[in-house]
């Protein structure tokens, strides 16, 4: 569902981003649809490449072909300024296909300096839809508050198993889940490693693996950076500092709290989701066995699970889709609130089990309340059979439904 956007991005944008995790399928996307069109390609993963981008930017890119594939540029920050100054001489479309493991979007500099000049693609790993060849309507259908999905059995146990899998190909590769979570783990070291020190030279490195397994153990939940930090002993800059770093691989997203002036007491806290639920659960120390008995660890890696696969549907949604969490200093919440093309605003919450009551409504009934007119739909997610009303745009939807296509005749 990204490539067509990534296309469409080529035929007006002097230079497209493609930006994403490792191993989420950046390269493959961007050689393939690279190749169809005639550009050249250069890996800076290659130290031979590096190096000659390191040691002459502006040789460099002078001797590239017209039109050019930079692999994992975030590697070579130094030719941002060239490429700038070759798109101002000449602005065509497409001379740049790019990619990166890391977010340019938290680097203000390198950002700025090709503000206006590029357009940035983000590539999430596999969603649900994705692994199974089909589109989704479920955003089109929140946002018009009618769903017409024909349900079916629960997922049951096929649910902590889609968690616990995640989405990274070469994960989902691999023929056990047991070989899965060992790629997971891998994928985490080599990141550290690797990628970190590319970006940032850091006094302890060995906290780093420590501060993500914290964090995938408290997916889903408020970040609270005083405790965390004397956990791991860090301050609180400098676990700020790891968050940040760790932001930018893409490894773990902070997910503002929603606020507006018709309410007070609201916590102002982010949540904090990691990026994907398989790594979250391999280092968590969590199969689809031990997690289907820990009802409250899958219910808080169920939460980061729908949150990412939300992500995933939004990235290749045409209008623009901002993301919060909901929640007042009485413990009333909305684990997600979406707003699109700052007008209208939907709530999503989550739950694990297959019955709803009235009680679970209490979040997005407030959240409804606040918004008034705004207000397109409040839906819970659960693992049940069939769509259910709870009031005037008030839903229980089968979870099944982030995926199954024939949410689409929602309308």
């Amino acid at each position: 569902m990204i490539a067509a956007r990534l296309e469409e991005s080529l035929e007006d944008s002097p230079v497209v981003l493609v930006q994403g995790p490792r191993q989420c399928g950046k390269t493959t996307l961007a050689r393939a649809v690279g190749e169809a069109r005639g550009y050249g390609y250069r890996t800076f993963d290659d130290p031979v490449t590096l190096a000659s981008a390191q040691a002459d930017p502006v040789a460099f890119l002078d001797a590239l072909p017209e039109r050019v594939v930079l692999d994992e540029v975030q590697r070579a920050p130094e030719l941002f300024l060239r490429v700038k100054w070759l798109v101002d001489r000449d602005r065509r479309a497409g001379r740049f296909l790019l990619t990166g493991s890391s977010n340019v979007l938290l680097l203000p500099a390198l950002a700025d300096s090709l503000a206006g000049r590029m357009e940035i693609v983000r590539l999430h790993p596999l969603a649900q839809c994705e692994l199974a060849s089909q589109g989704s309507g479920f955003l089109e259908a929140l946002f018009a508050g009618r769903f017409a999905h024909e349900g079916g059995p629960r997922l049951a146990g096929e649910l902590v198993e889609r968690v616990v899998a995640g989405g990274y190909p070469p994960a989902l590769a691999r023929p056990t889940p047991a070989r899965r979570r060992r790629w997971y783990r891998d994928y985490v070291e080599a990141l550290v490693q690797r990628d970190v020190q590319d970006l940032a030279r850091i006094a302890h490195l060995e906290a780093l693996p420590r501060l993500l397994a914290a964090a995938a153990a408290g997916t889903a939940r408020l970040v609270n950076v005083t405790t965390l930090g004397a956990d791991l002993g860090l301050s609180r800059p400098t676990l700020r500092e790891y968050l940040t770093l760790l932001a930018r691989l893409f490894l773990v997203e902070e997910l503002p709290a929603w606020s507006t002036n018709r309410l007070t007491r609201l916590v102002k806290t982010p949540k904090l989701h990691l990026g994907d639920t398989g790594i979250a659960a391999a280092l968590a120390g969590h199969d689809a066995e031990s997690l289907a008995a820990d009802r409250g660890a899958f219910g808080f890696l169920l939460e980061s699970f729908v949150h990412n696969e939300l992500r995933k549907l939004a990235s290749a949604h045409d209008a623009p889709i901002a993301f919060h969490h909901f929640r007042d200093k009485d413990g009333v919440e909305v684990d997600l609130v979406l707003e699109q093309g700052g007008r209208l605003v939907a709530g999503v919450e989550v739950k694990a089990s297959a019955t709803v009551t009235e009680r679970d409504f209490a979040g997005l009934r407030k959240l409804a309340g606040a918004t008034g007119k705004r207000f397109s739909c409040g839906v819970l997610l659960y693992d049940g059979d069939r769509v259910a009303t709870f009031g005037e745009r008030l839903l229980a939807v089968p979870i099944r439904a982030l995926w199954e296509e024939q949410v689409r005749r929602g309308g």
